[in-house]
This record gives C-alpha cells, sequence and structure tokens, in this order.
C-alpha cells in the first residue's frame, strides 16, 4: 500500500530521532553500518534493544533506510 511506512523504516526513523549516528554502507548488494562518533545513550539503548535483536533480514532493512555514508 503506497504511503505506508514499514516497521523498518519506523524503527530507523526513530533511532535517528533519538540522535543514533549510525550510518549505512552498501557495497556491492551488501549492507551494513558504520558509527564513528558517540551517540547518546537513549539511541544506543535503542538501538541495541530494538534494532540489534532483529533477524538478519530484518536487520538489513533497517540498515537501508538509515543515512547513507554513500550518498555523501
Amino acid at each position: 500500500m503506497m504511503g505506508e511506512e514499514t516497521e523498518a523504516k519506523k524503527l530507523a526513523e526513530e533511532y535517528v530521532r533519538l540522535g543514533g549516528k549510525r550510518q549505512s554502507i552498501m557495497d556491492d548488494n551488501q549492507v551494513d553500518t558504520r558509527k564513528w562518533d558517540d551517540e547518546n545513550p537513549e539511541a544506543e539503548a535503542f538501538w541495541n534493544e530494538h534494532i540489534k535483536t532483529l533477524d538478519g533480514d530484518h536487520l538489513r532493512e533497517v540498515q537501508t533506510h538509515l543515512p547513507s555514508i554513500n550518498s555523501d
């Protein structure tokens, strides 16, 4: 359905709203995240509780909704 946000997108947006600093990096259809800066405790806790625990496919889906290193 058009306009409907996925759960993965909502998780990524909430993480960023809380001050999360991780960015996605895509290379040869592989997705990963990088975090160079310290992030606030709320964002770190949200990542660890709601995102880090996801299975591989769902984690990759959330990662695709994070700000991208590739677009810089």
